[in-house]
């Protein structure tokens, strides 16, 4: 079936079962690989993206229920303020080891922070609490959040 969709701001024509995951509209698809497969049931944010805004786990989101909904991957998010201060936080602190989980957290973190530039660190855990990082980095991943809720780049 086709399908129009918008994705980082770019319409795009997808023919694609009505029921296949976004993540592999995505990967497969448009060869846009930044979003990472990792559990398949939305239960580890590495496939995360912001659908309108909120964080959600593209491979429990059937293409076939996106509809004028604006898609945003990992590919974009040095295109925000709030997303290029995340990645300098994420080298400032040093978070990744693997990195496999990165472009999701990155995701929910930039989602946090656009609905509430000045979270609480129990907003941040609870914020990110749904993504996995097997390497264990989330005191830097909450250490990196924090220091751009203080610099106040989300607040512009």
């Amino acid at each position: 079936m086709a399908y129009t969709v918008t994705i980082n701001g770019e319409t795009r024509e997808i023919d694609a079962p009505e029921d296949m995951p976004l993540l592999w509209v995505l990967r497969q698809e448009l060869g846009m690989v930044g979003t990472k497969f990792g559990c398949g049931i939305g239960m580890c944010g590495a496939c995360t993206v912001h659908v309108d805004g909120q964080a959600t786990r593209s491979c429990s989101l059937p293409i076939g229920s996106v509809g004028d909904r604006q898609i945003t991957t990992i590919e974009h998010l040095s295109q925000s303020p709030v997303g290029q201060a995340l990645q300098q936080a994420w080298l400032d602190e040093d978070v990744m080891q693997c990195g496999y989980c990165q472009s999701g957290q990155l995701m929910s973190a930039t989602a946090l922070l656009n609905r509430n530039p000045n979270p609480s660190e129990t907003e941040i855990n609870s914020a990110m609490q749904g993504n996995i990082c097997r390497c264990a980095c989330y005191t830097r991943i909450s250490r990196a959040i924090a220091q751009v809720a203080a610099e106040g780049t989300a607040n512009v």
